[in-house]
């Protein structure tokens, strides 16, 4: 069995490329704001074909997101299931789903194994280990008079941090670090992934699994003081926790507990280097580093698709007179890059950076019961990279624009080079 990346409610078979954008356009990827923008503002809740309805408004996404009629599990979407009998491959034939894409009961229980992990308490704890780490990877920059953003600082934070909570020697993080990206390629719609794709998928799980299963064999006979080891320790009691859904849990902990925090601390520099007004309020007030993450969730969103799969029928737009019903099975996107932005909720100013703005409930972890367990780790992770980062760092450009990684659900660059000028 090999652990596959969950594709979120939204899953369309290939070539059924009927979104009202493309989003495999290089121009949308670099930029996807205008697009979202016209979208909310003209048809900002727009039916599409095989029962897929997109919603662009605050109002509508954050109904639906905590609305317990609305479901994560794919297997029970209309459009999924006629995909399996249409001849496509059952994701979920010979392996357990992570709680990313369950409903209750399972997601309470999965969710509730692991979420001690990530209380107020432990994730204070972690704030002198993850300073440490910032600083340390400062001093190379620094030193040198130039970085590069993603590889050399927004990936090696996160990446860190997640593997001392899990327990992960923090030299095998290159085994998983290509592999994990490949994987979340697989939470695109199909369309968007081709042959080469799938191929290369198909040998990163078996690449994660086998680490896995050696990771949690070395665990289980040397336990430690971290995350793995209590959830082996669960496991052995045989009640709460499979094997398989052992694996599961962690492929997802390690892969989600630093590809959206990669892309949080670089979207946010990134902007900070777009809005030199804003950078130097922080470095005369260091203390808005909370706020220049919170605007960063807003502003630029490192998720910006979520969904659900409906229960029962549901209706959106009946206050604009244009009543859409959302059928049971049928899949609803909530894109949260337009959602973010949207002046109903953010006023008028909805599409200025901002790093002193008021807080607002912005949807960037998403809602609900699946809001985003991470979410207090990956805040307190962006926000001391940003104080430190303002501390040290008197100035700065980018020494080429960046280039952005070739995904729709996730937006991150690949690459930003970086020239310290003080």
């Amino acid at each position: 069995m090999t652990q596959q990346t969950e594709r979120p409610p939204g899953f369309m078979p290939e070539s059924e490329n009927t979104f009202p954008f493309d989003p495999t356009d290089p121009a949308f990827r670099v930029d996807p704001y205008p697009v979202y923008n016209a979208l909310r503002d003209n048809a900002p809740v727009m039916k599409l074909s095989l029962g897929l309805l997109v919603l662009s408004r605050h109002k509508d996404c954050v109904s639906l997101l905590h609305n317990p009629n609305g479901s994560t599990d794919q297997r029970n979407s209309a459009m999924y299931q006629a995909y399996i009998e249409g001849g496509g491959e059952d994701l979920f034939a010979d392996r357990e789903p992570s709680f990313l894409v369950l409903d209750p009961p399972d997601h309470t229980r999965l969710r509730g194994l692991v979420q001690h992990a990530f209380t107020p308490r432990r994730v204070r704890e972690m704030a002198p280990r993850i300073q440490q780490i910032v600083d340390d990877l400062l001093d190379t920059a620094l030193e040198r008079g130039s970085f590069e953003l993603i590889d050399e600082f927004a990936y090696l934070v996160p990446v860190k941090v997640i593997c001392e909570l899990l327990g992960i020697p923090p030299e095998d993080h290159e085994v998983f670090r290509e592999n994990s990206r490949i994987l979340t390629r697989g939470l695109d719609p199909d369309f968007m992934v081709n042959a080469e794709d799938r191929e290369k998928m198909m040998v990163a799980s078996k690449v994660l699994d086998d680490y896995f299963e050696a990771l949690i064999a070395d665990r289980t006979a040397n336990p430690g003081d971290d995350m793995l080891s209590a959830l082996i320790q669960v496991e052995q009691e045989g009640e709460k926790l499979t094997h398989q859904e052992l694996r599961t849990t962690l492929g997802l902990l390690l892969i989600a507990g630093h590809e959206t925090t990669v892309n949080l601390i670089g979207n946010g520099i990134l902007q900070l280097s777009r809005h030199p007004d804003e950078y130097r309020k922080l470095c005369a007030d260091p203390t808005l580093a909370k706020g220049a993450v919170e605007e960063t969730l807003r502003f630029d969103p490192p998720v910006q698709v979520t969904g659900r799969i409906a229960k029962i029928p549901l209706t959106f737009g009946e206050d604009i007179g244009a009543p859409q019903i959302l059928e049971k099975g049928e899949q609803a996107l909530c894109l949260i890059g337009a959602v973010n932005r949207d002046p109903a909720e953010f006023g008028d100013n909805a599409q200025a950076f901002d790093i002193s703005r008021k807080p607002g409930n912005h949807i960037a972890f998403g809602g609900g019961i699946h809001f985003c367990l991470g979410a207090p780790l990956a805040r307190l992770e962006a926000q001391i990279a940003f104080d430190t980062f303002s501390r040290r760092i008197g100035g700065f450009r980018l020494a080429a624009e960046p280039a952005y990684r070739e995904h729709f659900v996730l937006r991150g660059m690949s690459t930003c080079p970086v020239e310290i000028e003080g």
